[in-house]
């Protein structure tokens, strides 16, 4: 279920009500109830998932799902006790359902720190700054100018938040720093195809930044899509980082300038990142591993190793391969002058 602190819960809705909402057709279970949703591994029996893809099968006949959304040739592999709605479109479909069931909660239009808000013993704030219902910011901590913090946000004791900081469904531990323009918790990208186009899927996850993390100018941390996104203890961003959803970033990891981290990558403890690498979607790189300036990590990165290059490698046969090039590169070059 997602955190009430940021997501609201509307009034259950019948299998049926789905399907004339998503224009899915009902294969059985029409006055099956439904009151939230989730992934189809954390499903229960009042949660509806989907199946966006055959790899996950296996999750699809093992979930405890109520209720399932799938494509019309998979109805068969749905598992007896749940409720079946048959669709081209299974994630768009469980798009529109989760907007329905879990809108987000919206800052008003209160100026200032809002009354509802809780702001401990010898919090500073700079001119401008707006603090949201329900948000909590911890003693001795200092919020600058023009910051906006959104409704139901935590924020620990002794932090530093720069200038023209934004920060959403977000729980922030102590001591930690986010320099200016930072952007915490807004939607990550994410859109699935629909018969009338892509449809924005809805990010029902948070941000957790745990304490003595440093975080530089400009960069954006997006909150997760059902789970959380997660900045381990100690670890410290450079100035215009991109952390995307579900990213999970281990304890004192190190990232230079302008590194990109693509959606659910897992990342170990003490990882170091040279500035502009970047790391494609659902990759694992292990505990102590660095990764090279400008690297594009597009497979696992085993623990303790250095990769460099496009695609990225291990860093020897990287190495060796640059070198084996550039004698290509000089023999063909000598040999066409001699021509």
């Amino acid at each position: 279920m997602p955190d009430a602190r940021f997501f609201t819960t509307a009034d259950p809705l019948t299998v049926a009500d789905i399907a004339a909402l998503t224009g899915a057709e009902v294969v059985r279970g029409a006055d099956a109830v439904i009151k939230t949703v989730a992934p189809l591994s954390q499903a229960d029996r009042g949660a509806i998932a989907f199946l966006g893809d055959r790899r996950h099968l296996t999750a699809l006949t093992g979930t405890g799902a109520g209720a399932v959304f799938v494509p019309a040739d998979m109805v068969g592999r749905a598992p007896g006790g749940a409720a079946v709605l048959a669709t081209r479109f299974p994630q768009a479909a469980w798009a529109m359902t989760a907007t329905r069931l879990h809108p987000a909660i919206e800052a008003d239009d209160t100026p200032g720190v809002h009354p509802r808000a809780e702001l401990e013993d010898g919090v500073r704030l700079g001119a401008g700054v707006v603090i949201g219902a329900g948000a909590r910011v911890g003693r001795g901590s200092v919020i600058g100018a023009n910051t906006v913090i959104g409704p139901g946000v935590a924020i620990g004791r002794a932090c530093r938040i720069g200038a023209n900081v934004s920060i959403a469904f977000a729980l922030i531990g102590d001591r930690v720093r986010i320099a200016a323009g930072g952007v915490i918790g807004e939607a990550g990208f994410g859109a699935a195809a629909s018969a009338k186009g892509p449809v924005d899927i809805p990010q029902l996850g948070r941000v957790v930044i745990q304490d003595d993390v440093s975080i530089g100018a400009g960069t954006c941390i997006d909150r997760g899509a059902y789970g959380d996104t997660v900045i381990g203890e100690g670890s410290k961003l450079d100035n215009l980082v991109h952390i995307a959803h579900n990213v999970v970033l281990g304890r004192f990891c190190l990232l230079a300038a302008q590194v990109g981290i693509s959606g659910s990558v897992v990342i170990g403890d003490g990882v170091m990142f040279g500035g502009q690498a970047g790391v494609g979607d659902h990759q694992t790189i292990g505990a102590g591993a660095r990764i090279a300036g400008a690297a594009a990590v597009l497979s696992d990165v085993p623990p303790g190793e250095t990769w460099s290059g496009y695609p990225a490698r291990p860093l020897r046969r990287f190495l060796r391969e640059t070198v084996w090039l550039a004698k290509q590169a000089k023999f063909r070059s000598k040999g066409t002058s001699d021509e």
